[in-house]
Parts: C-alpha cells; sequence; structure tokens
C-alpha cells in the first residue's frame, strides 16, 4: 500500500519510511528516522535523532521519541532509539535516546503500551507486552522485564529493573528491583503479595502459582534468608523453574548496591 503523508507534515526526505505509514498534519519526521511498515503517525509527533520504529506501531498526538538524552555529561554523542512492532505510544508519551554510558540505545519490544505522559528516559531496555499507565516516569538505565504492568504515576530510580509480571500499584516510587511475579506497592514500593491476576490471565499452572507463593512467604513474611528459603523450597518439591528464575533474580539485587543490582553500572557523570 501507499505511504500517506499529510500535506501539513514535515518529513526529511533522508528518512527511510515503509509501505502503508501514514504521517498525520503537523508532525515532524527528522533525517535519521526509520519507520516501519503500518505504522502510523497521528497529528504532532515528532521524531528526532536517531529513532528506527518496526511495523504496525501507532503514535498519538503529541508523542516525541529520539529527543536528547536529560543527562547534563550528555555531549551530543550518536545515540539512538530502536523500538520493536505493534507498540501504542498515546499522547505526549517521551521517549530519550541512548547515552553512551552503556550501550547507547533506548530499546523497546513488541506490543508494549506507553499511556498518556509516560516518559522512558535514556538507556531505559523495555521487554515485550508491558504496560506503563499515565504519567509514570522511568529513570535512565531501568530495565522493564516481559508482562511488567506500571499503574498511574509510578516513578521508577535509575538502574532499577522491574522483572516479569510484576506489577506495581499507582503513586508507588520503585527505589529497589521488582522481582518477577510480584505485585508491589508502597514509598518505596515493596513486593506485597504475588501478582495472581496476571499469572492467571497468562495462564499459569495453579502448582506454580503455589509454589511462587510459597516462595514469597519465606522470602518476605517469614524472612528466613535466600538460601534457606531454595533449601525447604527444594525439600518440599516447589523448586519448579519459575521460583528458581525469581530466586535468582533476588540474588542479583541482593548482589548489588541499594537494592537493585544493576547499580554497579553507573559511571560517573
Amino acid at each position: 500500500m501507499a505511504i500517506l503523508i499529510a500535506p501539513q507534515a514535515a518529513v526529511d526526505p533522508r528518512a527511510q519510511i515503509d509501505d502503508d505509514v501514514q504521517i498525520g498534519p503537523f508532525c515532524v519526521v527528522g533525517p535519521d528516522v526509520t519507520i516501519g511498515r503500518g505504522t502510523r503517525l497521528e497529528n504532532n509527533v515528532t521524531l528526532m535523532g536517531r529513532v528506527t520504529l518496526g511495523r504496525g506501531n501507532h503514535l498519538y498526538p503529541g508523542a516525541v521519541l529520539g529527543g536528547e538524552p536529560q543527562d547534563i555529561s550528555y555531549t551530543g554523542s550518536d545515540t539512538q532509539v530502536i523500538i520493536g512492532d505493534n507498540n501504542i505510544f498515546r499522547e505526549c508519551t517521551t521517549v530519550n535516546r541512548g547515552t553512551l554510558k552503556e550501550d547507547g540505545i533506548t530499546a523497546i519490544g513488541d506490543h508494549n503500551f506507553f499511556m498518556a505522559c509516560a516518559h522512558v528516559a535514556h538507556d531505559c531496555h523495555i521487554g515485550n507486552h508491558c504496560v506503563v499507565t499515565n504519567n509514570s516516569l522511568l529513570g535512565g538505565h531501568v530495565h522493564l522485564h516481559d508482562h511488567v504492568t506500571l499503574s498511574g504515576a509510578v516513578a521508577v530510580h535509575h538502574f532499577a529493573t522491574i522483572g516479569d509480571y510484576a506489577f506495581v500499584a499507582g503513586v508507588s516510587a520503585v527505589r529497589h528491583d521488582i522481582p518477577p511475579y510480584m505485585l508491589a506497592e508502597g514509598y518505596p514500593a515493596r513486593p506485597r503479595c504475588i501478582n495472581v491476576v496476571a499469572l492467571k490471565r497468562n495462564n499459569f499452572s495453579p502448582e506454580t502459582i503455589n509454589c511462587l507463593a510459597e516462595a514469597h512467604r519465606l522470602l518476605y513474611r517469614a524472612r528466613v534468608g535466600l538460601d534457606h528459603a531454595r533449601e525447604i523450597l527444594r525439600g518440599n518439591g516447589m523448586l519448579v523453574p519459575q521460583v528458581n528464575h525469581l530466586l535468582g533474580f533476588v540474588q542479583t539485587q541482593q548482589e548489588g548496591r541499594h537494592g537493585r543490582g544493576r547499580e554497579s553500572m553507573r559511571r560517573a557523570a
């Protein structure tokens, strides 16, 4: 199908635009932008710097992708934003490109939903099937694994990691890593229970859910310690792959600083 570009849009001729792309009025597309097939830009969308969009993405009015990182040490290095397929960026979402403190890339996978006024800072890596709701803020170098949901107005500290299938309740402050399969809330956010709703919706077996619930009880209520919890779970035949994944995440978290396993990657500005 043809490319549809509104006459009021400003699209640099050097931009690479695939078939079936729609670009609405008053959009601005820079020279180093690549847009995949079937992507749709509503009005007043800005793509600047090196931005690669995959297929089937939908960007709503006011979204700005590829802006310079909000990092006082940034000096104009050639970094980028790489985005996969079938993502939704609602009104006034912002995604900043990376810095050279890591790999120079802010990366977003597939099938993610960023609601209005969400912010993804430099060097963040987002997995697949994540939901970042209204006014939630990801600091620099944050990692979200797959199937993560952040409720409204959640603030995530830089270098924090949130594991698979985790849910963070609204107006929480994520200062520490959130392990996979957990529901966390608070200031600072702490794991309160397992994320039963997401696990059931994604066809986790009742046996697996029960094993994860017991792992949570041992780690966060009985507080028996990681090694002791592992031995108890092994003795009870509950050391299923998902529990092993949870325990491995917690071990990495504990090996870091300030409750963040990736904190050791920080470099002086």
